[in-house]
């Protein structure tokens, strides 16, 4: 039963998440709270660790959390369930998509999602920033890290990959 709950709450996360992998957290924040699979830092460090491995990040938190909680069969509900939506719309909608964009409904919809994914990211955003600022274990060296990332991350041209590395490397030396 674990299994296809893992699916088809993934499943419907993937189909109503629009805007990128990034719309995926505030869902999966709800089902943190509903399903207490993870706790708010677990879904930080999937974040994190989504955000430092190759592929999409919405797939990759997914596969984090199936594993979380089942284990290599939980990686592959997950997955699927997360990918499915997306691979069904597709097929359904590729040949007509030209001819779907162009509708003013459709078009004023896609305009209208855009800014509400913004909203949802930066709410999660500032909710995780909350979080790890208000973390007990937090100390003055991670205060400072964090506190040097934000404006690098804003107002650098920086490889997002260098900031990763930067920051591991500066986790490692301050954590010694």
């Amino acid at each position: 039963m674990t299994l296809f709950r893992l699916f088809y709450e993934f499943f419907f996360i993937g189909l109503v998440s629009f805007g990128g992998g990034l719309a995926t957290v505030p869902f999966l924040r709800e089902l943190s709270a509903r399903t207490e699979w993870f706790t708010l830092a677990e879904l930080a460090d999937m974040i994190a660790v989504a955000e430092a491995t190759p592929g999409a990040i919405g797939v990759n938190m997914a596969s984090y959390a199936g594993f979380r909680v089942y284990g290599p069969p939980g990686v592959a509900a997950a997955t699927l369930g997360i990918v499915a939506p997306s691979i069904i719309v597709i097929l359904v909608i590729a040949r007509a998509l030209t001819k779907f964009r162009e509708n003013r409904f459709v078009s004023g919809a896609f305009w209208g999602l855009r800014p509400a994914s913004c909203a949802m990211i930066c709410s999660v955003g500032l909710g995780l920033i909350r979080e790890a600022l208000l973390t007990p274990s937090l100390d003055i060296k991670a205060a400072a890290l964090l506190a040097l990332l934000i404006p690098a991350a804003l107002k650098t041209k920086l490889h997002p990959l260098a900031l990763i590395v930067f920051a591991a490397a500066a986790g490692v030396v301050f954590k010694m």
